[in-house]
Protein backbone atom coordinates (compact mmCIF):
# COMPACT_ATOMS: atom_id res chain seq x y z
CA UNK A 1 0.00 0.00 0.00
CA UNK A 2 1.25 3.28 -0.61
CA UNK A 3 2.38 5.79 2.21
CA UNK A 4 -0.24 8.33 2.78
CA UNK A 5 1.87 11.23 1.58
CA UNK A 6 2.60 10.08 -1.54
CA UNK A 7 0.19 11.57 -4.03
CA UNK A 8 1.75 10.53 -7.54
CA UNK A 9 3.44 8.06 -8.97
CA UNK A 10 5.19 8.62 -12.53
CA UNK A 11 7.14 5.84 -13.97
CA UNK A 12 9.72 7.30 -17.07
CA UNK A 13 11.35 4.43 -18.67
CA UNK A 14 13.93 7.11 -20.59
CA UNK A 15 17.68 5.47 -20.22
CA UNK A 16 20.93 7.50 -20.20
CA UNK A 17 23.37 5.89 -22.72
CA UNK A 18 26.12 5.66 -20.02
CA UNK A 19 25.08 6.94 -16.73
CA UNK A 20 23.83 5.79 -13.31
CA UNK A 21 20.31 4.11 -12.69
CA UNK A 22 18.45 7.17 -10.35
CA UNK A 23 15.35 7.74 -8.62
CA UNK A 24 14.33 11.61 -9.16
CA UNK A 25 11.53 12.52 -6.24
CA UNK A 26 9.59 16.10 -6.13
CA UNK A 27 8.16 17.01 -2.72
CA UNK A 28 5.18 19.80 -3.43
CA UNK A 29 3.06 20.81 -1.21
CA UNK A 30 4.34 23.59 1.47
CA UNK A 31 7.33 25.34 0.77
CA UNK A 32 9.88 26.42 3.95
CA UNK A 33 8.24 29.80 4.64
CA UNK A 34 4.69 28.82 4.81
CA UNK A 35 3.40 29.15 0.91
CA UNK A 36 2.08 27.10 -1.31
CA UNK A 37 3.99 26.99 -4.78
CA UNK A 38 2.71 28.67 -7.35
CA UNK A 39 4.18 25.41 -10.39
CA UNK A 40 2.13 22.45 -11.03
CA UNK A 41 4.05 19.56 -9.57
CA UNK A 42 4.01 17.31 -12.76
CA UNK A 43 5.74 19.92 -14.77
CA UNK A 44 8.31 20.42 -11.83
CA UNK A 45 8.78 16.44 -11.65
CA UNK A 46 9.16 16.22 -15.82
CA UNK A 47 11.78 19.49 -15.06
CA UNK A 48 13.31 17.57 -12.42
CA UNK A 49 13.96 14.38 -14.77
CA UNK A 50 15.30 16.59 -17.34
CA UNK A 51 17.84 17.90 -15.60
CA UNK A 52 18.89 13.80 -14.33
CA UNK A 53 18.94 13.40 -17.93
CA UNK A 54 20.91 16.19 -18.96
CA UNK A 55 24.38 14.30 -17.37
CA UNK A 56 23.01 11.09 -18.61
CA UNK A 57 21.63 9.75 -15.66
CA UNK A 58 19.29 6.15 -16.32
CA UNK A 59 15.99 7.67 -14.60
CA UNK A 60 14.37 4.42 -13.52
CA UNK A 61 11.48 5.84 -11.59
CA UNK A 62 10.11 9.16 -10.84
CA UNK A 63 7.64 10.35 -8.28
CA UNK A 64 5.62 12.99 -6.71
CA UNK A 65 6.07 13.09 -2.80
CA UNK A 66 3.26 15.43 -0.80
CA UNK A 67 4.01 16.68 2.43
CA UNK A 68 1.81 18.48 4.74
CA UNK A 69 5.12 19.63 6.26
CA UNK A 70 8.89 19.09 6.45
CA UNK A 71 10.44 16.82 8.84
CA UNK A 72 13.53 18.83 10.11
CA UNK A 73 16.14 14.97 9.83
CA UNK A 74 15.02 13.72 6.28
CA UNK A 75 12.34 16.23 4.83
CA UNK A 76 10.16 12.89 4.26
CA UNK A 77 8.13 11.02 6.83
CA UNK A 78 9.10 8.01 8.10
CA UNK A 79 6.83 6.11 5.96
CA UNK A 80 7.31 7.14 2.58
CA UNK A 81 11.06 6.78 3.35
CA UNK A 82 10.70 3.03 4.23
CA UNK A 83 8.68 2.04 1.03
CA UNK A 84 10.70 3.94 -1.02
CA UNK A 85 14.10 2.65 0.45
CA UNK A 86 12.54 -0.81 -0.60
CA UNK A 87 11.95 0.54 -4.29
CA UNK A 88 15.41 1.83 -4.13
CA UNK A 89 16.74 -1.61 -3.05
CA UNK A 90 14.67 -3.71 -5.38
CA UNK A 91 15.32 -1.55 -8.09
CA UNK A 92 19.58 -1.61 -7.61
CA UNK A 93 19.39 2.11 -7.85
CA UNK A 94 22.35 3.78 -6.71
CA UNK A 95 21.47 7.42 -6.74
CA UNK A 96 18.42 9.36 -5.81
CA UNK A 97 18.11 12.73 -6.74
CA UNK A 98 15.37 14.72 -4.23
CA UNK A 99 14.15 17.78 -6.39
CA UNK A 100 14.36 20.43 -3.43
CA UNK A 101 17.04 22.19 -1.28
CA UNK A 102 18.13 19.46 1.53
CA UNK A 103 20.35 20.33 4.42
CA UNK A 104 23.64 18.28 5.30
CA UNK A 105 21.42 16.48 8.17
CA UNK A 106 18.68 15.34 5.54
CA UNK A 107 21.01 14.61 3.07
CA UNK A 108 23.53 12.47 6.01
CA UNK A 109 20.04 10.86 6.81
CA UNK A 110 18.61 9.88 3.61
CA UNK A 111 21.68 8.40 2.48
CA UNK A 112 22.04 6.17 5.62
CA UNK A 113 18.23 5.17 5.32
CA UNK A 114 18.23 4.48 1.57
CA UNK A 115 22.19 3.35 1.15
CA UNK A 116 23.08 5.25 -2.11
CA UNK A 117 23.89 8.59 -2.99
CA UNK A 118 21.78 11.38 -2.22
CA UNK A 119 21.40 14.57 -4.31
CA UNK A 120 19.32 18.02 -3.87
CA UNK A 121 18.25 20.32 -6.76
CA UNK A 122 21.32 22.47 -6.29
CA UNK A 123 23.58 19.47 -6.24
CA UNK A 124 22.38 18.41 -9.82
CA UNK A 125 22.51 21.90 -11.39
CA UNK A 126 26.14 22.16 -10.20
CA UNK A 127 26.68 18.77 -11.81
CA UNK A 128 25.41 20.28 -14.55
CA UNK A 129 27.34 23.03 -15.13
CA UNK A 130 30.56 21.17 -14.69
CA UNK A 131 30.05 18.65 -16.97
CA UNK A 132 28.75 21.65 -19.56
CA UNK A 133 31.57 24.41 -18.71
CA UNK A 134 33.68 24.70 -21.72
CA UNK A 135 35.88 28.00 -21.41
CA UNK A 136 38.27 29.00 -18.44
CA UNK A 137 36.50 30.86 -17.12
CA UNK A 138 33.29 29.07 -17.05
CA UNK A 139 35.06 26.18 -15.47
CA UNK A 140 36.46 28.74 -12.81
CA UNK A 141 33.16 29.61 -12.38
CA UNK A 142 31.65 26.29 -11.63
CA UNK A 143 34.29 25.44 -9.34
CA UNK A 144 33.83 28.44 -6.91
CA UNK A 145 29.84 27.41 -6.92
CA UNK A 146 30.61 23.71 -6.13
CA UNK A 147 33.57 24.81 -3.05
CA UNK A 148 30.92 27.46 -2.06
CA UNK A 149 28.18 24.85 -1.69
CA UNK A 150 30.90 21.88 -0.66
CA UNK A 151 31.85 24.14 2.01
CA UNK A 152 28.10 23.84 3.75
CA UNK A 153 27.91 19.90 3.44
CA UNK A 154 30.84 19.93 5.50
CA UNK A 155 28.36 21.12 8.68
CA UNK A 156 28.11 18.06 10.71
CA UNK A 157 27.63 16.67 7.77
CA UNK A 158 30.15 13.38 8.28
CA UNK A 159 31.11 12.05 11.19
CA UNK A 160 34.57 10.62 10.14
CA UNK A 161 34.83 14.39 9.52
CA UNK A 162 35.43 15.11 13.31
CA UNK A 163 38.46 12.75 13.34
CA UNK A 164 41.32 15.23 14.48
CA UNK A 165 45.12 15.61 13.21
CA UNK A 166 47.68 15.47 15.68
CA UNK A 167 48.86 18.81 16.98
CA UNK A 168 52.22 20.43 15.81
CA UNK A 169 54.76 23.59 16.47
CA UNK A 170 54.99 24.45 20.60
CA UNK A 171 51.72 25.03 21.49
CA UNK A 172 50.92 21.51 21.07
CA UNK A 173 46.93 20.04 21.87
CA UNK A 174 44.80 18.08 19.94
CA UNK A 175 45.20 19.85 16.63
CA UNK A 176 42.94 20.75 14.09
CA UNK A 177 39.62 18.52 13.20
CA UNK A 178 39.69 16.86 9.72
CA UNK A 179 36.64 19.21 9.03
CA UNK A 180 38.63 21.99 9.67
CA UNK A 181 41.44 21.21 7.17
CA UNK A 182 39.04 20.34 4.98
CA UNK A 183 37.04 23.57 5.42
CA UNK A 184 40.85 25.60 5.73
CA UNK A 185 41.49 24.40 2.16
CA UNK A 186 38.43 25.10 1.18
CA UNK A 187 38.50 28.56 1.52
CA UNK A 188 42.04 28.95 0.43
CA UNK A 189 40.82 27.55 -3.43
CA UNK A 190 37.78 30.03 -2.90
CA UNK A 191 39.88 32.87 -2.56
CA UNK A 192 41.98 32.05 -5.16
CA UNK A 193 39.09 31.60 -7.32
CA UNK A 194 37.48 35.03 -6.53
CA UNK A 195 40.99 36.91 -7.30
CA UNK A 196 40.57 35.12 -11.14
CA UNK A 197 37.48 35.84 -11.52
CA UNK A 198 38.08 39.64 -10.45
CA UNK A 199 40.59 39.59 -13.51
CA UNK A 200 38.00 37.93 -15.43
CA UNK A 201 35.75 40.73 -14.48
CA UNK A 202 38.24 43.69 -15.57
CA UNK A 203 39.07 41.77 -19.11
CA UNK A 204 35.24 41.61 -19.40
CA UNK A 205 35.00 45.64 -18.75
CA UNK A 206 37.76 46.11 -21.23
CA UNK A 207 36.02 44.04 -23.81
CA UNK A 208 32.91 46.34 -23.61
CA UNK A 209 34.74 49.80 -23.29
CA UNK A 210 36.24 48.90 -26.57
CA UNK A 211 32.85 47.79 -28.06
CA UNK A 212 31.54 50.82 -26.66
CA UNK A 213 34.18 52.92 -28.98
CA UNK A 214 33.37 50.43 -32.58
CA UNK A 215 30.64 50.84 -31.68
CA UNK A 216 27.80 48.20 -32.40
CA UNK A 217 24.92 48.35 -29.58
CA UNK A 218 24.66 44.53 -28.22
CA UNK A 219 21.60 42.91 -28.05
CA UNK A 220 21.77 39.92 -24.99
CA UNK A 221 19.35 36.61 -25.03
CA UNK A 222 17.91 35.73 -21.97
CA UNK A 223 14.99 33.54 -20.45
CA UNK A 224 14.31 29.89 -19.18
CA UNK A 225 16.39 26.92 -19.71
CA UNK A 226 15.07 25.11 -23.04
CA UNK A 227 13.22 28.19 -24.01
CA UNK A 228 14.74 28.07 -27.85
CA UNK A 229 17.99 30.77 -26.75
CA UNK A 230 20.67 29.20 -29.03
CA UNK A 231 18.15 27.90 -31.97
CA UNK A 232 16.75 31.66 -32.08
CA UNK A 233 20.59 33.63 -31.46
CA UNK A 234 21.67 30.18 -34.73
CA UNK A 235 18.55 31.57 -36.77
CA UNK A 236 19.41 35.36 -36.42
CA UNK A 237 23.61 34.57 -36.57
CA UNK A 238 23.96 32.44 -39.14
CA UNK A 239 26.02 30.35 -36.22
CA UNK A 240 26.35 27.04 -35.00
CA UNK A 241 25.92 26.65 -31.56
CA UNK A 242 24.35 23.64 -29.86
CA UNK A 243 21.27 23.67 -29.63
CA UNK A 244 19.10 20.47 -28.26
CA UNK A 245 15.80 19.62 -26.50
CA UNK A 246 17.92 19.72 -23.20
CA UNK A 247 18.19 21.86 -20.05
CA UNK A 248 21.50 23.97 -20.03
CA UNK A 249 22.70 23.05 -23.49
CA UNK A 250 24.26 26.56 -23.29
CA UNK A 251 26.61 26.92 -20.81
CA UNK A 252 29.20 29.38 -21.41
CA UNK A 253 28.00 32.64 -23.15
CA UNK A 254 28.46 33.22 -27.20
CA UNK A 255 28.69 36.61 -29.21
CA UNK A 256 28.72 36.62 -32.39
CA UNK A 257 28.15 40.19 -35.13
CA UNK A 258 24.50 40.39 -36.82
CA UNK A 259 23.49 42.55 -39.68
CA UNK A 260 20.27 44.14 -39.59
CA UNK A 261 17.88 45.23 -42.59
CA UNK A 262 18.94 48.83 -42.35
CA UNK A 263 22.55 47.55 -42.53
CA UNK A 264 23.00 48.18 -38.70
CA UNK A 265 25.21 45.56 -36.83
CA UNK A 266 24.58 44.60 -33.23
CA UNK A 267 26.54 41.84 -31.29
CA UNK A 268 24.46 39.35 -30.64
CA UNK A 269 25.11 37.37 -27.00
CA UNK A 270 23.69 34.36 -26.33
CA UNK A 271 23.98 33.63 -22.17
CA UNK A 272 23.29 30.91 -19.92
CA UNK A 273 19.25 29.81 -19.79
CA UNK A 274 17.74 30.72 -16.16
CA UNK A 275 15.71 28.20 -13.83
CA UNK A 276 13.90 28.11 -10.91
CA UNK A 277 15.27 27.96 -7.72
CA UNK A 278 18.63 28.82 -8.97
CA UNK A 279 21.39 28.60 -6.46
CA UNK A 280 22.21 31.86 -5.09
CA UNK A 281 26.08 30.60 -4.92
CA UNK A 282 25.76 30.45 -8.63
CA UNK A 283 24.04 33.71 -9.34
CA UNK A 284 26.95 35.02 -7.86
CA UNK A 285 29.68 32.99 -9.56
CA UNK A 286 28.00 34.01 -12.92
CA UNK A 287 28.01 37.19 -12.44
CA UNK A 288 30.95 38.29 -14.46
CA UNK A 289 29.33 36.68 -17.48
CA UNK A 290 26.17 37.97 -16.55
CA UNK A 291 27.19 41.16 -16.73
CA UNK A 292 26.95 41.48 -20.41
CA UNK A 293 22.88 41.18 -20.02
CA UNK A 294 23.01 44.25 -17.15
CA UNK A 295 25.59 46.30 -19.73
CA UNK A 296 23.46 45.04 -23.05
CA UNK A 297 20.89 47.75 -24.86
CA UNK A 298 18.44 45.67 -25.80
CA UNK A 299 17.54 41.84 -23.63
CA UNK A 300 15.72 39.90 -25.40
CA UNK A 301 13.44 37.43 -22.82
CA UNK A 302 12.97 34.25 -24.94
CA UNK A 303 10.00 32.94 -23.67
CA UNK A 304 8.62 29.57 -24.09
CA UNK A 305 4.91 29.55 -25.77
CA UNK A 306 4.13 26.28 -25.91
CA UNK A 307 5.28 25.78 -22.07
CA UNK A 308 2.01 25.40 -19.30
CA UNK A 309 4.27 26.46 -16.78
CA UNK A 310 5.38 29.82 -18.85
CA UNK A 311 4.01 32.33 -16.45
CA UNK A 312 5.76 30.74 -13.54
CA UNK A 313 9.14 30.96 -15.71
CA UNK A 314 8.42 34.75 -16.63
CA UNK A 315 8.48 35.29 -12.73
CA UNK A 316 11.90 33.10 -11.98
CA UNK A 317 13.61 34.89 -15.25
CA UNK A 318 12.26 38.52 -13.95
CA UNK A 319 13.57 37.39 -10.31
CA UNK A 320 17.32 36.94 -11.93
CA UNK A 321 17.44 39.59 -13.34
CA UNK A 322 16.11 41.92 -10.58
CA UNK A 323 19.44 40.10 -8.91
CA UNK A 324 21.66 42.20 -11.44
CA UNK A 325 19.70 45.24 -10.92
CA UNK A 326 17.72 44.89 -14.24
CA UNK A 327 13.90 46.19 -13.21
CA UNK A 328 12.59 43.51 -14.99
CA UNK A 329 9.43 43.82 -17.53
CA UNK A 330 9.31 47.90 -16.32
CA UNK A 331 13.19 47.87 -17.80
CA UNK A 332 12.17 49.39 -21.41
CA UNK A 333 15.62 47.20 -22.72
CA UNK A 334 13.42 44.22 -22.66
CA UNK A 335 11.88 42.89 -25.51
CA UNK A 336 8.98 39.72 -24.93
CA UNK A 337 9.87 36.70 -27.89
CA UNK A 338 7.19 34.40 -27.58
CA UNK A 339 9.03 31.18 -28.95
CA UNK A 340 8.09 28.08 -30.40
CA UNK A 341 4.78 28.51 -31.39
CA UNK A 342 4.99 26.07 -34.06
CA UNK A 343 4.21 23.71 -31.12
CA UNK A 344 1.34 24.82 -30.31
CA UNK A 345 -2.27 23.95 -31.84
CA UNK A 346 -3.22 26.90 -35.17
CA UNK A 347 -6.14 28.59 -32.76
CA UNK A 348 -3.66 28.87 -29.85
CA UNK A 349 -0.80 29.97 -32.06
CA UNK A 350 -3.32 32.48 -33.35
CA UNK A 351 -4.13 33.81 -29.67
CA UNK A 352 0.06 34.55 -29.26
CA UNK A 353 0.31 35.87 -32.27
CA UNK A 354 -2.14 38.06 -31.26
CA UNK A 355 -1.21 39.52 -28.28
CA UNK A 356 2.34 40.16 -29.78
CA UNK A 357 0.73 42.42 -32.17
CA UNK A 358 -1.33 44.73 -29.73
CA UNK A 359 2.20 44.57 -27.52
CA UNK A 360 4.88 47.54 -29.15
CA UNK A 361 7.68 45.37 -26.96
CA UNK A 362 6.51 41.53 -28.43
CA UNK A 363 6.76 39.33 -30.92
CA UNK A 364 6.19 35.52 -31.60
CA UNK A 365 8.31 33.63 -33.51
CA UNK A 366 9.69 29.94 -34.24
CA UNK A 367 13.34 29.84 -34.08
CA UNK A 368 13.18 26.27 -35.59
CA UNK A 369 11.07 27.29 -38.71
CA UNK A 370 12.02 30.77 -39.24
CA UNK A 371 8.61 32.04 -38.47
CA UNK A 372 8.33 36.07 -37.09
CA UNK A 373 12.26 36.48 -37.82
CA UNK A 374 11.69 39.75 -40.26
CA UNK A 375 8.88 41.15 -37.75
CA UNK A 376 11.84 40.50 -35.37
CA UNK A 377 14.67 41.73 -37.17
CA UNK A 378 12.63 45.00 -37.60
CA UNK A 379 11.80 45.50 -34.24
CA UNK A 380 15.25 45.82 -33.13
CA UNK A 381 16.22 47.64 -36.10
CA UNK A 382 12.93 50.34 -34.87
CA UNK A 383 14.15 50.07 -31.46
CA UNK A 384 18.07 50.74 -31.83
CA UNK A 385 17.23 53.28 -34.60
CA UNK A 386 14.81 55.41 -31.88
CA UNK A 387 17.09 57.78 -31.12
CA UNK A 388 19.97 57.24 -33.76
CA UNK A 389 19.84 59.92 -36.99
CA UNK A 390 21.18 59.04 -39.76
CA UNK A 391 23.07 61.76 -41.68
CA UNK A 392 24.33 62.61 -45.28
CA UNK A 393 28.27 63.77 -45.12
CA UNK A 394 30.20 65.36 -47.97
CA UNK A 395 34.25 65.45 -47.13
CA UNK A 396 37.26 65.60 -48.45
CA UNK A 397 38.67 61.83 -48.82
CA UNK A 398 42.16 62.86 -47.21
CA UNK A 399 40.08 64.18 -44.70
CA UNK A 400 41.26 60.77 -42.75
CA UNK A 401 41.28 62.01 -39.01
CA UNK A 402 37.34 63.40 -39.84
CA UNK A 403 36.86 59.96 -41.22
CA UNK A 404 38.38 57.89 -38.56
CA UNK A 405 36.14 59.72 -36.19
CA UNK A 406 32.83 58.39 -38.08
CA UNK A 407 34.18 55.34 -37.90
CA UNK A 408 35.09 55.42 -34.41
CA UNK A 409 31.76 56.88 -33.06
CA UNK A 410 29.21 56.04 -35.63
CA UNK A 411 28.30 53.37 -38.05
CA UNK A 412 29.03 54.10 -41.84
CA UNK A 413 26.25 52.71 -43.78
CA UNK A 414 27.36 53.27 -47.09
CA UNK A 415 30.65 55.37 -48.71
CA UNK A 416 30.52 56.69 -52.26
CA UNK A 417 34.05 58.25 -53.27
CA UNK A 418 32.83 60.84 -56.16
CA UNK A 419 35.94 62.49 -57.66
CA UNK A 420 36.98 64.68 -54.76
CA UNK A 421 34.57 64.10 -52.50
CA UNK A 422 33.60 61.47 -50.35
CA UNK A 423 30.21 61.03 -49.73
CA UNK A 424 28.76 59.15 -46.37
CA UNK A 425 25.62 57.90 -44.81
CA UNK A 426 26.00 57.62 -41.11
CA UNK A 427 24.28 56.86 -38.19
CA UNK A 428 24.99 58.27 -34.97
CA UNK A 429 23.44 59.15 -31.44
CA UNK A 430 22.56 62.33 -31.13
CA UNK A 431 25.25 63.81 -28.98
CA UNK A 432 27.75 62.11 -31.29
CA UNK A 433 26.28 64.04 -33.94
CA UNK A 434 26.98 67.59 -32.02
CA UNK A 435 30.28 66.20 -31.33
CA UNK A 436 31.36 66.07 -34.65
CA UNK A 437 29.22 69.24 -35.44
CA UNK A 438 31.75 70.97 -33.06
CA UNK A 439 34.83 68.39 -34.79
CA UNK A 440 33.89 69.77 -37.89
CA UNK A 441 34.41 73.26 -37.90
CA UNK A 442 38.52 72.41 -38.38
CA UNK A 443 38.01 69.87 -41.17
CA UNK A 444 36.69 70.64 -44.49
CA UNK A 445 33.05 68.83 -44.30
CA UNK A 446 29.58 69.99 -45.12
CA UNK A 447 26.07 68.15 -43.51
Amino acid sequence: MSPPNESARHVVNGVGPSGARAVVIHPHGWTRDGARARRDPATRLEEAVGLARAIDLEVVEARLASLRRAHPGTLFGPGFIAETGARIDAADVGLCVVDAALTPIQQRNLERAWKCKVIDRTGLILEIFGARARTHEGRLQVELAHLTYQRSRLVRAWTHLERQRGGRGFLGGPGETQQEADRRQIDTRITRLRRELEGVRRTRGLHRAARKRVPYPVVALVGYTNAGKSTLFNRLAGADVEARDMLFATLDPTMRAVALPSGRKVILSDTVGFISDLPTDLVAAFRATLEEVREADLILHVRDAASPDGEAHRRDVAAVLESLEIEGDGDGRILEILNKIDLLADDAADRVRDRARRRSASVAVSALSGEGMDALRALLDARLGASRKVVELRLDPGDGAAIAWLYDHGEVLRRVDDGEVARLTVGLEPRDLDRFRHFRKSSSVSV
